[in-house]
């Protein structure tokens, strides 16, 4: 496990002691996550794409090691930078 911070640590504490109580609400909360989640994976377009085979090869074997598909962790990469999640290193 990572390291916490104070307040996930006071936060971790207060579920292991159960001094934790679910929102009144909750189930509303649940229900329109789910529907932001279901619209978030829906994946509704195909695309093909060129790559070089080292990429590609770099790509399974990164996904390989994650324990996902080669495709899956194409289409995360592509959400991360479409989503400014994704940033060059600048030391590079």
């Amino acid at each position: 496990m990572s390291k916490l911070d104070a307040e996930e640590r006071e936060i971790l504490e207060a579920f292991e002691t159960g001094r934790t109580s679910r929102a009144a609400n909750a189930e509303q909360i649940r229900a329109r996550h789910q529907d932001y989640a279901a619209g978030m994976l829906r994946k509704d377009a195909r695309i093909n794409i060129r790559l070089p085979s080292k990429d590609l090869r770099g790509l399974q074997k990164k996904a390989l090691a994650e324990g996902i598909p080669y495709q899956t962790l194409i289409a995360s990469i592509l959400h991360k930078y479409v989503e400014g999640r994704l940033h060059e290193d600048p030391s590079k």
